[in-house]
């Protein structure tokens, strides 16, 4: 697995399927105060779609979820990334450097993960 993963690290939920009914119950399960903006998310990416005659934007949509369940189904991993989002505030730049680093390297990770790989 090419997920930069805590030890004992585990998953709370199997990888979805990139299907829209799997990644809103796997949303629901794992991040369900992000419900809303993932509802919010798929109304654009449906009316991009429609004005752009093109189902790009929606594959973008699940591609897009699919890393965020990657990421919140870690807990330890998804708490990493969360702390990183807070540092990114702080007035220390070392501080924020290291943030940058670390969050890139959650999602880049997610990324490779949905890609398969």
């Amino acid at each position: 697995m090419t997920m930069p993963h805590v030890d004992g690290d585990s998953p709370i939920i199997p990888a979805p399927e990139l299907t829209l009914p799997a990644l809103r119950q796997a949303v629901a399960t794992v991040a369900p105060a992000r419900l809303p903006e993932f509802f919010e998310d798929l109304q654009k990416a449906f009316v991009r779609a429609g004005d752009e005659d093109s189902v790009v934007p929606i594959r973008m949509f699940y591609r897009q979820w699919a890393v965020v369940v990657e990421i919140e189904r870690y807990p330890d991993t998804a708490r990493r990334l969360h702390a990183a989002e807070r540092a990114l505030s702080s007035p220390d730049s070392a501080e924020r450097d290291r943030a940058v680093r670390e969050a890139g390297d959650i999602v880049r990770a997610a990324h490779r993960e949905v890609e398969g790989g």
